[in-house]
């Protein structure tokens, strides 16, 4: 679909550079099913760059409308030379087709084999038009891509020509639908109606030509061919262009390692910290597997990077593939080897189109390389979702086993469902899992497989805790400050009336649920929505951040983590990543991320506010502005929780009841990364505590469920520097259920 297609940020495509128009063309054509196109020059040159595409869009069910000039003759070419662009343009002359066809390239025939089975099948409509009474020609170059959902337009001076393609600095410029700037909306809809008149024949000064000699020309030339061998063409060609970029690049690469050979080294002069060093000895001397279980902010890159920089010193190579939750971490795992000065370096996600080129570009090396030249170096960042689909499962582990490192960023997405039944196939002995917290809720199974996967089930290769890093200076100190939130009355009623009903499932001995079925589920998520959406926490958010602002003046570096997706936070899913290479939003609750964003501009006109949500294109951009203090607040569902680099904040408002111990280790370490203006770190946190009767059915069950509650806050509270204040705030509370803040026991 076009919505999954990486866009141009700007917008803009241009011949030689990697957002080509080339590119742009192929992406559409395997994205859509409805193609309308307007040429200025017709080429039979360079035609051929619809071919990658065009077998796909027809497997598709793709339909598409032709509006051509009426550039058909070699006068008409020689016309064209001589007055138009003063240059020489590979204009079609249709007078003599099986002259012409004898011309074509594998590429070119396949255009018109598409072609043929497009008219064939009633799937295209024709027009050649020119205009009327005028010398000159119909000089449009613009079209729309659609999938039923979305729209892709362009326009621009790139012609379907050599010169046009490849070699002028010409562009193509495109609008998409899902723009919210109206004039783009207008801009698209007026292009389909100038199209749509044209095809109904009512277009003014316009002189319309018959199609049918085109027609005649291609169907007594071309067609007999299926959509099944339409697309085995396409493969075939496109693997001929894929061995054509391996040898360039390949040729490439031979230049550059004649001229500079890049030397990795320790990114920083000191070199590693001490911690550092002992995670590499550990690891070395556990057959060089571990798990390390690293607060977040205590670096946690640096440090596997480091074992990797320890091989290469041994070794004289460095090979590694790193596994990472998301697309934004596949850019900074590569910002941070390059620190290391590593280089060769692939990124593999479904967004990017080159991987497999590069890919064969590293086989291609290794499998060619002498015994005189060094062993190839390289290194792979692939998504979760992306190393999760079988085909590139098989690519991204069939390098050498004994000399490959593989490292697990946010290591528990190992134990996902569509992983963890494979990590018996993973053949890498050498192996390292991050994450600030390696255990899966509820998961005993795939905790189990993590450790024995990492060759750590006597525990942890390495432990760096955050009270550690808080005493040693690797993390700042903070400030903590919980806020109760009450339920309204109808809030209230609806809570009591679900937990009556949800207890009749709750093992009271245990304490928790047996089993979780869909109705179940349904309860629980109807519940959680209720403290999600809790009237008065917009009320208490907005005096927190009204009193913030009149004691500092700014909002300056504040994180803003508002009431997140539907899913029960002490349901562990087995996540496929089958829908979302990024964290994604609840589409049915951005209208809370919305809420929360008002109230922040309304506090003051001076105050920068974004919201840092999946699928945005500008997410470094945002960061970047939001660390020199440009963009003073940003706010956020589940997108910062792995891995973003966020340094400069200093204030967090946590406005989620959220009883997943991840997020909460995760989101505090975020905030209390070091930097040289940061003094001090400053936590608020909404608690949602509903205080049901004493006598009812469900108090026990909310007694036990309110236990894990007071895990995040007496885990906040201990290590912070005011821990008192959260005893007060919540000894009301805890009196009511009969609980102690500290102890988390019955009182």
């Amino acid at each position: 679909m076009l919505y999954e297609v990486d866009w141009a940020e700007d917008g803009t495509y241009r011949p030689g550079e990697f957002n080509s128009p080339e590119k742009f063309f192929n992406d559409c054509l395997e994205n859509s099913k409805e193609f309308d196109l307007q040429l200025g020059y017709f080429s039979s040159a360079t035609i051929s760059v619809l071919a990658d595409g065009f077998a796909s869009f027809i497997s598709n069910g793709g339909r598409m409308r032709l509006v051509i000039n009426h550039i058909v003759s070699k006068e008409d070419k020689e016309a064209i030379n001589k007055g138009v662009n003063g240059g020489i343009i590979d204009c079609f002359d249709l007078t003599n087709f099986e002259t012409l066809r004898q011309t074509f390239d594998e590429y070119q025939s396949q255009f018109f084999e598409c072609l043929a089975f497009l008219i064939y099948n009633k799937r295209i409509d024709i027009r050649i038009i020119k205009p009327k009474n005028k010398q000159g020609i119909s000089h449009t170059k613009s079209g729309q891509f659609r999938d039923g959902d979305s729209i892709t337009s362009f326009t621009g001076s790139a012609n379907f020509t050599i010169s046009g393609l490849f070699n002028n600095l010409e562009e193509i410029k495109i609008d998409r639908s899902d723009s919210i700037d109206m004039m783009v909306q207008k801009r698209i809809k007026s292009q389909r109606d100038e199209f749509d008149i044209i095809m109904n024949g009512k277009k003014k000064n316009v002189e319309y030509l018959l199609p049918d000699k085109l027609v005649s020309a291609i169907m007594s030339n071309y067609g007999g061919k299926d959509i099944e061998e339409l697309l085995d063409v396409e493969v075939k060609l496109r693997k001929i262009k894929q061995e054509k970029a391996i040898r360039e690049r390949q040729q490439s690469r031979d230049v550059v390692c004649e001229v500079h050979e890049v030397i990795p080294r320790f990114p920083y002069p000191q070199g590693p910290r001490e911690y550092q060093k002992t995670a590499f000895e550990n690891w070395k001397n556990n057959k060089q597997k571990g798990l390390f279980a690293m607060a977040t902010g205590t670096g946690k890159t640096i440090t596997s990077l480091n074992c990797l920089f320890e091989i290469y010193q041994r070794k004289g190579y460095y090979k590694a593939i790193i596994l990472v939750p998301t697309i934004t971490l596949v850019n900074q795992w590569e910002q941070e080897c390059r620190k290391f000065r590593f280089s060769n370096i692939t990124k593999v996600y479904s967004k990017n189109l080159t991987w497999r080129d590069e890919i064969e570009r590293i086989r291609f090396n290794e499998k060619y390389k002498t015994d005189k030249e060094p062993e190839v170096s390289y290194i792979i960042i692939s998504t979760y979702a992306s190393y999760a689909r079988e085909k590139v499962f098989n690519i991204l582990n069939s390098f050498d086993k004994k000399r490959l490192l593989m490292i697990a960023d946010e290591c528990h997405n190992m134990g996902s469902g569509s992983i963890i039944k494979r990590l018996k196939d993973i053949p890498y002995l050498r192996r390292i899992g991050l994450s600030a917290t390696p255990e899966r809720q509820f998961d005993d199974n795939g905790n189990e497989k993590i450790r024995k996967f990492f060759g750590s089930e006597q525990g942890y290769t390495y432990e760096y805790s955050m009270e550690d890093a808080i005493n040693k200076g690797v993390l700042c100190k903070y400030m903590y400050y919980p806020h109760l939130v009450q339920l309204t009355r109808a809030e209230m009623d609806a809570y009591a009336e679900l937990s009556d009903k949800i207890a009749k499932y709750f093992n009271f001995d245990k304490g928790c649920f047996d089993d979780i079925d869909e109705k179940l589920k349904m309860l629980l998520l109807t519940r959680k929505r209720i403290v999600h959406k809790a009237e008065r926490k917009l009320d208490v958010f907005k005096d927190i951040i009204e009193n913030h602002y009149q004691m500092r003046g700014n909002l300056k570096y504040t994180l803003i983590y508002v009431p997140e997706g539907n899913k029960p936070d002490y349901i562990e899913g087995n996540d496929d990543f089958d829908r979302s290479e990024d964290i994604s939003d609840d589409s049915d609750t951005e209208h809370l991320i919305n809420q929360y964003t008002q109230v922040v501009t309304e506090v003051d006109d001076h105050v920068t506010v974004r919201k840092f949500v999946s699928g945005q294109k500008d997410r470094e951009e945002i960061l970047a502005d939001f660390a020199e203090g440009k963009l003073q607040v940003l706010t956020s569902m589940k997108c910062l929780d792995e891995g973003v680099d966020v340094p400069r904040s200093e204030l967090a408002i946590f406005c989620s009841s959220t009883g997943n111990p991840r997020q909460f280790i995760q989101r505090r370490g975020r905030v209390l990364r070091t930097h040289p203006d940061k003094k001090i770190a400053e936590l608020h946190d909404l608690v949602v505590v509903p205080e049901l009767n004493p006598n009812s059915d469900s108090f026990r069950m909310e007694q036990s469920l309110l236990r894990g509650e007071l895990i995040r806050v007496n885990n906040f509270a201990l290590l912070s520097e005011n821990p008192s204040y959260s005893e007060m705030e919540l000894r009301e509370v805890m009196n009511h259920y009969g609980l102690n803040l500290y102890n988390n026991e019955h009182l």
